[in-house]
């Protein structure tokens, strides 16, 4: 068994969840698939959902960042780790005001503009965003699996695997990484 399997799994009921933790997802689920109320919208998430929702919340905590994930469009665990999200507050502002993120390279040709956690070697946060011609900005967060401005050699297994490659990490992989 590997250390990412000894890992507890994220529960699959909204009851089971810390009082903690319901919290800060309260408000941010409902509508999520169709579902109206954060319990239900949880309940009905996929457990690779669930575990890279989950993932995402504690890196973006710990960094303070949660609190402008204002309501959850979409999650992803498997083909990668990521969410779509509306965003609360001036998110673009407060990613440029801080060293730790960069603009360099964060783009994407599909996106207008994004960002790069910087100095991590893995589980690195990269936030991208679509500027629609009518509606309001949409925010992509996704966990690359070795940073891109980690290390030399990050960035070198970065650009092979998860740039010009099709690797893309499921959340049993960043699992292990989230919390280092």
């Amino acid at each position: 068994m590997s250390a990412a399997d000894r890992i507890a799994e994220v529960p699959g009921l909204w009851s089971e969840l810390s009082p903690a933790t319901q919290s800060l997802l309260a408000g941010r689920l409902g509508g999520l698939y169709g579902v109206t109320d954060d319990a239900n919208a949880f309940e009905q998430l996929a457990q690779d959902k669930r575990e890279a929702l989950m993932l995402l919340q504690r890196r973006l905590n710990a960094l303070d960042l949660w609190k402008f994930v204002k309501r959850i469009v979409n999650v992803y665990g498997t083909g990668g780790v990521g969410m779509y999200f509306g965003a609360e507050g001036d998110l673009q502002s407060e990613l440029e005001a801080r060293r730790t993120f960069t603009k360099k390279f964060a783009r994407h040709s599909d996106n207008s503009g994004g960002f790069l956690e910087k100095h991590r070697r893995s589980a690195s946060l990269h936030f991208l965003f679509i500027d629609p011609p009518e509606g309001e900005r949409e925010w992509h967060v996704h966990l690359d699996l070795y940073g891109p401005w980690g290390s030399p050699l990050s960035i070198a297994r970065h650009l092979r695997y998860e740039h010009w490659g099709t690797f893309r990490p499921d959340w049993r992989m960043m699992k292990r990484h989230v919390s280092e």
